[in-house]
C-alpha cells in the first residue's frame, strides 16, 4: 500500500466521490467553511458530465453546453472571495437558439429567440396575434413564481412541513395556488397560448429535465422564463471552462482532487461512513488505499452510486428506499445519442439550433412509453464556432449533436440493441441535419468523430443510462427525491441531479449549496467550525 498523506485531524476530513460541477463546488464551499477536503475522480479529467472532449484539433462539452443564471455560480466563487467574471469570459447569446419546428404538412416554422421579451412577444405575434400578448403575461406571472419558489429551491426538503419553514406563510399559500400540481407544463400553457408551436417553443426546456411536457409538472414553466430574464451564456471554452475554474479555486484553497481514482465502496459502522475504499483499478498512487473520513459527499449518479457503492446490509439497515428493486423501480429520464463531430469549414447555424418532430407528441412518446426510435426524431445541434474560436481551429467546426432517445430501463427502452441500432442511428441524425436543418453535405466534411449512445452512458455508471438522473414527476420532488443529507445515514450526502432540487448546473449548484450548509451545520456541533460562509 502506498504512504498516503491524510488530512490534517485539527479540521473535519470530508471525502467526495466525484469531480463534476457539484462535488467540485461542495469542495469550495467546505473548504471555505474549514473542512479539510479531498475529491476522487474516477476519469483522468474533472468535470462528470461536465467533462471535454478532445478529438484532435476539436474541442467539445461532453454534457452541458449552455449556462443560465450565472449568479448562483457567482455566489461559489464569492464564498472562496473570488469572481466568476474573474476567471471565466462569459458571452450571452442573441439568438438564445434558433427553433426549427416540424410540421406533418409543411416546411419548418422558424423562430429566433431573443432576451429581449417585447420583440419576443412580437415575433410569437407574427405567428399568433393573440399569442403576443399572452407571452408578456407568462413571464411576468414565471417572475412571480421564480420568485416564490426560489427559496425552496435554495432550501434541504426533508419532509413536507420543511415548505412552511422557507418563507412567510402568505408566500407560501401563493405558491401552493402557483404551483396547480394537477396540471403539466403543456396543459398550463394551454391556458396562456392558442397555437400549438407557440406552446411548444415554451414547453420543449422540459427536455433539460429528460422529460416530456405532457408529463413535466407545471412548475417547470420557469425553465423558459430563466432563460428569458437572465439569458443563455456562452463561457469561452465551453462549460468544461467552468469546471477548470472551479477546480482552480478549490485548490487554491487547499482542495486535494485526485483523478484516474474511482471508488470502489463506502465502509460504514452501523450507518455512518467511515471510510472510502479506492478501486485496484486506480491509476493513481491511491490504489487499493482505504482512506478514512468524516463525512462523505457523493457526486456521482445517485442511483448508481446508492446501489454500487454501499453495502445492501447497509442501506437495508437504513430503509428499503434504498434496496436495488425500489431504485430500480423509480422512474427515470430520457437517455441521448451523441455526436461529436469536428467538420471542415463554417456551418450555418446559431450557436444553439434545435429541431422539433413534426410529430412531437409521438416522438416524446417513442421515448418515453414506447421504448422505441421514431423516424423523424428531433435534433439539437450546439455550433460554438459560431461564438468561440477556442473549439476549433480557424476555417473549422465543432458540432455537438443531441438526439433524445429511450434509456435502458427494461420496458422503456432496454430493449433496443445499440451495437445493431448505433449506425441507423447516425444516418438518421445526419439526415435530420442535412434535411431539416440545411446543413448539405455534413457526411464529407466530417474530419473527427465520436460517437455516445444511451448503452455508452450506461457503462459510464449511469444508471440506465438516463443522462438528465431520476426523472422530476410529482412523486420524485422535493423530499421525494434522495435527500441532500441521505436520509437513514448520519454522515453522507448527497450532491448533483439527482437530489434536491433536481438536474441542470444551476440546480446543482443549489444542490452543493444546500449539502454544504447541512454538512457545515453538522459539523459545527462536532468540531465548531464557522458555519457563517454560507
Amino acid at each position: 500500500m502506498a504512504n498516503v498523506p491524510q488530512p490534517s485531524r485539527s479540521t473535519a476530513q470530508v471525502g467526495i466521490v466525484g469531480a463534476g460541477p457539484g462535488g467540485l463546488a461542495a469542495g469550495i464551499l467546505l473548504a471555505a467553511g474549514g473542512m479539510s477536503v479531498r475529491i476522487y475522480e474516477s476519469q483522468p479529467t474533472i468535470g462528470g458530465r461536465s467533462q471535454r472532449v478532445q478529438l484532435g484539433e476539436f474541442g467539445f462539452d461532453r454534457g452541458p453546453t449552455f449556462f443560465l443564471m450565472p449568479y448562483v455560480l457567482e455566489e461559489i466563487f464569492a464564498a472562496a472571495g473570488r469572481s466568476l467574471g474573474d476567471s471565466v469570459e462569459m458571452t450571452r447569446l442573441d439568438p438564445m437558439y434558433r427553433l426549427v419546428m416540424g410540421r406533418p404538412d409543411a416546411a419548418p416554422l422558424v423562430l429566433d429567440t431573443t432576451q429581449d421579451t417585447k420583440e419576443m412577444a412580437r415575433r410569437i405575434a407574427s405567428i399568433c396575434p393573440a399569442d403576443g400578448p399572452a407571452f408578456e403575461r407568462f413571464i411576468a406571472d414565471n417572475r412571480v413564481k421564480l420568485r416564490l419558489i426560489e427559496p425552496i429551491l435554495r432550501s434541504p426538503m426533508r419532509a413536507p412541513t420543511d415548505l412552511l419553514g422557507v418563507g412567510p406563510v402568505i408566500d407560501m399559500v401563493r405558491v401552493g395556488l402557483m404551483l396547480n400540481p394537477h396540471l403539466s407544463v403543456h396543459q398550463l400553457l394551454e391556458k396562456y397560448f392558442q397555437d400549438e408551436h407557440v406552446r411548444l417553443a415554451v414547453c420543449f426546456q422540459s427536455k433539460y429535465l429528460g422529460m416530456s411536457p405532457y408529463d413535466c409538472p407545471s412548475l417547470f414553466t420557469i425553465l423558459p422564463f430563466i432563460e428569458y430574464e437572465y439569458g443563455v451564456w456562452h463561457p469561452r471554452g465551453g462549460c468544461n471552462a467552468l469546471m477548470l475554474a472551479l477546480a482552480e479555486v478549490a485548490r487554491g484553497l487547499g482542495v486535494e482532487i485526485v483523478t484516474g481514482t474511482p471508488i470502489g465502496g463506502v465502509e460504514f459502522v452501523g450507518t455512518r461512513a467511515t471510510a472510502v475504499r479506492v478501486s485496484d483499478r486506480a491509476t493513481s498512487p491511491l490504489a487499493g488505499e482505504r482512506i478514512g473520513h468524516d463525512h462523505v459527499v457523493i457526486n456521482a449518479d445517485a442511483a448508481w452510486a446508492i446501489k454500487n457503492l454501499m453495502p445492501s446490509d447497509v442501506r437495508a439497515r437504513a430503509g428499503t428506499e434504498y434496496s436495488d428493486d425500489a431504485l430500480d423501480e423509480r422512474r427515470y429520464s430520457c437517455s441521448t445519442f451523441m455526436l461529436y463531430l469536428g467538420v471542415e469549414g463554417r456551418v450555418d447555424l446559431p450557436h444553439h439550433t434545435i429541431y422539433t418532430s413534426s410529430r412531437y407528441r409521438e416522438n416524446l412518446e417513442d421515448i418515453s412509453v414506447n421504448g422505441t426510435l421514431s423516424e423523424d426524431p428531433s435534433v439539437y445541434v450546439c455550433n460554438p464556432s459560431r461564438t468561440d474560436p477556442t473549439l476549433a481551429p480557424d476555417g473549422k467546426s465543432s458540432l455537438y449533436v443531441l438526439v433524445p432517445t429511450p434509456n435502458r430501463k427494461p420496458g422503456t427502452g432496454g430493449a433496443i440493441d445499440w451495437s445493431a441500432e448505433r449506425s441507423a442511428m447516425r444516418e438518421r441524425t445526419l439526415d435530420q441535419i442535412e434535411s431539416k436543418l440545411g446543413v448539405r453535405g455534413i457526411r464529407r466534411r466530417i474530419l473527427a468523430e465520436e460517437i455516445v449512445t444511451p448503452g455508452d452512458w450506461q457503462r459510464s455508471n449511469i444508471q440506465f443510462g438516463a443522462t438528465f438522473n431520476l426523472a422530476h414527476n410529482l412523486g420524485q420532488m422535493l423530499h421525494k427525491r434522495p435527500q441532500n443529507q441521505l436520509r437513514g445515514f448520519e454522515n453522507v450526502y448527497l450532491v448533483g441531479g439527482g437530489t434536491h432540487p433536481g438536474s441542470g448546473l444551476p440546480t446543482i449548484f443549489l444542490s452543493a449549496q444546500i449539502s454544504a450548509r447541512l454538512l457545515l451545520g453538522q459539523a459545527a456541533t462536532i468540531i465548531r467550525t464557522p458555519a457563517a460562509v454560507l
